[in-house]
């Protein structure tokens, strides 16, 4: 409707032939919006998966098993299911699983990292929660299809820039506008703690000598960038506790937008690398009676006994990173969220932002296939990129496992889902059978069909 009334002011003293041009325009865009209306609320077909080995993921393995999909939704579940009228497909010899979910990601947000034009990742300021990541999202980007041909079905576009970046929404990998592609809004707040490094690089060896700063200079800004987050906060809480009392209270929309966070209805996404920001994080969080989810978690191991008896997830992004420190062994990542299981911690296993990392997303499950080599259990890595991401996000009741009453979002595996031979047959989002055509699938039949030089 908004976007009527500005087309609307368009036309304003277009003269007759505007006026004319817009009441057709008005009469053929309502009739397509009802039209699509129809369309989306049509009741889903009626499926019956036979023949595959079913993962539910909270429930044991069922080989062979059968899914029954009605109304976009698992109806039913089980080795032999009762389906009267159900199209039957059949899936022998594949796997069939709940669609991965890549919690952190810039997937959607930007299309070519080396291209400033398709980055829109991060907004200017330090303090910017009234950012909402999911209106940024392009649902035309080619990595989509990339990413969802490999199994994914939902992410978390990450907003960047300055400390609180303001707040994700989770996408669906389907639609055909950013609206339809959101699954749920916000989801969560975006905190970027400060680095807790200190450079001592000594001020004769540094590039630019006027840009050195001495350890005690490095502590105090350090405390500074703590006390402001500090802050923000605190008048944050203020304003909430205001407008609780006063419906008249005027509405400020940066603080508007930190009341859902505050009132513990979505949790505050700290993104966290160092031991000492982990640390002074979880710290935080119990003195301001924050639910606090650990992003990035570099150095989370070593400390998950602490992250376990606080009840703080971790959506461990660094699987592939080397190692830091020179006496860190080389598997120190490889190892680490097989260390964050065995404490109890709620994990997740994601790619991160930067560093291209909008494209290495389709890669998720060959990330927790290397945490299984080094000691992580084969079904907990397959929760870490399903069912877990979705508790830590608060849309397990929807999304993360083959169970009844759940979205039909389900990917048909030739094989494991952690065996890098493995690929995705046939996937189903909401119950709708998606196309799995992607940029690399067509270049991959252009140059196959490439004839042979005589």
């Amino acid at each position: 409707m908004s976007v009527l009334i500005l087309n609307v002011r368009r036309f304003e003293g277009g003269g007759q032939l505007g006026r004319q041009f817009f009441r057709h325009w008005l009469v053929a865009g309502c009739a397509a919006a009802a039209l699509l209306a129809s369309v989306a609320s049509a009741p889903g077909e009626s499926l019956l998966l036979k023949g595959a080995t079913v993962h539910p993921v909270s429930s044991p393995t069922l080989s062979p098993g059968q899914v029954w999909i009605k109304d976009g939704k698992i109806a039913a579940v089980g080795q032999v299911v009762q389906a009267d009228g159900a199209q039957v497909i059949e899936l022998g010899g594949t796997h069939l699983y709940p669609g991965l979910v890549a919690a952190t990601t810039s997937l959607g947000l930007t299309e070519i990292n080396a291209v400033r034009a398709t980055r829109d990742s991060a907004e200017v300021g330090g303090f910017t929660p009234d950012v909402r990541s999911w209106l940024a999202v392009n649902p035309d980007s080619e990595l989509l299809p990339v990413a969802r041909a490999n199994g994914i079905t939902h992410f978390v576009p990450v907003p960047e820039g300055g400390v609180v970046s303001g707040h994700s929404g989770l996408m669906v990998l389907d639609g055909w506008t950013m609206e339809d592609m959101t699954l749920r809004k916000p989801l969560a707040l975006h905190l970027h703690w400060p680095s807790m490094d200190l450079d001592l690089t000594p001020k004769s060896r540094f590039k630019d000598a006027s840009k050195w700063k001495s350890p005690e200079e490095l502590v105090k800004a350090r405390r500074l960038e703590l006390a402001a987050i500090e802050d923000f906060f605190r008048q944050a809480s203020v304003y909430a506790r205001s407008r609780e009392a006063s419906a008249d209270f005027p509405v400020n929309p940066p603080w508007e937008a930190m009341r859902p966070a505050l009132q513990r209805h979505i949790p505050v996404i700290v993104h966290a690398l160092d031991l000492r920001e982990i640390k002074a994080a979880v710290s935080w969080a119990a003195t301001n009676r924050l639910r606090i989810v650990i992003a990035g978690g570099r150095d989370a191991a070593p400390v998950a006994s602490l992250l376990a008896s606080n009840q703080v997830p971790v959506i461990f992004e660094n699987i592939f990173n080397r190692q830091i420190r020179d006496m860190d062994s080389y598997d120190t990542q490889y190892r680490a969220p097989a260390l964050l299981q065995q404490a109890g911690v709620l994990l997740a296993i994601s790619v991160g932002l930067g560093d291209s990392n909008e494209t290495e997303v389709r890669n998720l499950a060959h990330h927790a296939a290397q945490a299984v080599a080094f000691g992580l259990p084969a079904d907990e890595a397959i929760k870490a990129i399903t069912l877990n991401p979705a508790k830590i996000l608060g849309v397990a009741d929807r999304i993360g496992s083959i169970e009844v009453g759940k979205d039909a979002t389900l990917i048909a595996m030739t094989g494991d889902l952690l065996d890098i031979r493995s690929n995705v047959r046939q996937m189903w989002i909401a119950g709708r059978s998606m196309n799995l055509e992607s940029r690399h699938t067509r270049l991959y039949d252009k140059y196959r069909a490439r004839p042979i030089a005589k």
